[in-house]
């Protein structure tokens, strides 16, 4: 498709905005910051019933793998992996070998899919990705930039700011989507996990992200924040994942967790996380909220800088807001697969972990 296909498609998503998009013609009232959703809720308070979430402490190619299998039995079809390949050089991302390693045996045939950046830099434009990409060495598999060609819309069911998405056009030529996320801190949604990878990730670089990160009419591109920029987030993610229904699965690296996102590039902040491991499930909600249960689990030392990033952000209105959307569970069976499969808990799975060294 040429470049007058994309300015068609760029400009249909615009005009898509007063047609469709917006829930009304008011802004939306939003939580009160800092009261609504933005809580932590111990395990024992919260309702409803289990998903199930699988953990090793497996950081390697292996692990991987070991994580991936037990949640893919309905992953068929065209494949795309959803993956924060990174700006250039990023210290923090997944391993290249790793993700070469999954694809090489249990999804030969799939590609890794992509949008570009809202703001300017290494991903802005379409031809700059590319550079990045080979920068950063993803040149064993197709990687599908899905809004090199325009945009599509997906429908928000039950959104409050949202009535559809805007996201990259090639989505839609997928059947199925593996969430391959490195779970870490964020600038402005305080955490980044499946939920962020999606939302964000699939949203097309100039309309949908623009719609989560601005008031229309503002001139100022980023003046979301707080609970409201979670919601608009989430209810992109709901978009794709209710388009993919039963076929996407999620896993989230817990792995070089610095409180800043990928995006960052060599300019992110240091990492004082500890390393995890990795977490794998059919349910969004639940395994971004084991991920946070197991960053509170940890001592005041290892935690401090992620807990304060989180919070400041308003973070955890990412997962109350899932539950409210009826996106998933908040409760779980963690099974930890280095055991047999034994039931364990947040805690458990963050007992001896090791201060974070660079390797």
């Amino acid at each position: 498709m040429n470049a007058l296909h994309l300015l068609l498609g760029l400009a249909l998503g615009v005009a898509l905005v007063s047609a469709c998009t917006y829930a009304g013609s008011k802004k939306a009232e939003g939580p009160v910051p800092g009261k609504d959703g933005n809580k932590y809720l111990p395990y024992d308070q919260r309702t409803g019933d289990e998903a199930v979430v699988y953990f090793t402490r497996d950081l390697s190619a292996e692990g991987l793998i070991k994580a991936y299998e037990q949640v893919n039995g309905k992953i068929s079809g065209r494949v795309g992996v959803k993956l924060h390949t990174g700006e250039q050089n990023g210290p923090n991302i997944i391993p290249r070998p790793w993700v070469k390693a999954l694809l090489e045996k249990d999804l030969p045939d799939a590609t890794i899919i992509e949008t570009n950046t809202y703001y300017e830099g290494d991903r802005y434009t379409t031809e700059a990705h590319r550079k990045t990409l080979e920068v950063n060495g993803w040149n064993f598999c197709p990687v599908d930039i899905m809004d090199e060609e325009g945009v599509a819309t997906l429908p928000v069911e039950g959104g409050k700011w949202f009535k559809a998405m805007s996201v990259g056009s090639h989505l839609l030529n997928y059947d199925s989507m593996v969430t391959l996320t490195h779970f870490k801190g964020h600038t402005q949604g305080g955490f980044g996990g499946s939920n962020k990878n999606i939302g964000i990730g699939c949203a097309d670089g100039r309309i949908g992200k623009g719609w989560i990160h601005t008031t229309p009419g503002s001139d100022d591109q980023w003046n979301i924040a707080e609970e409201e920029f979670m919601e608009r987030m989430t209810e992109s993610t709901k978009a794709t994942i209710d388009h993919f229904g039963e076929k996407v699965t999620y896993v989230n690296v817990m792995r070089n967790m610095s409180v800043s996102c990928d995006c960052e590039g060599v300019a992110a902040e240091p990492v004082v996380t500890p390393n995890v491991g990795i977490l794998s499930s059919t349910d969004i909600l639940a395994i971004d909220q084991a991920c946070v249960d197991i960053i509170y689990a940890m001592t005041a030392e290892e935690h401090h800088d992620m807990l304060e990033r989180i919070e400041s952000r308003h973070g955890l209105r990412q997962l109350s807001y899932m539950k409210e959307l009826g996106m998933g569970h908040d409760r779980y069976a963690l099974i930890d697969l280095d055991n047999g499969g034994k039931r364990i808990t947040a805690a458990e799975a963050a007992e001896g972990l090791k201060p974070f060294v660079a390797e």
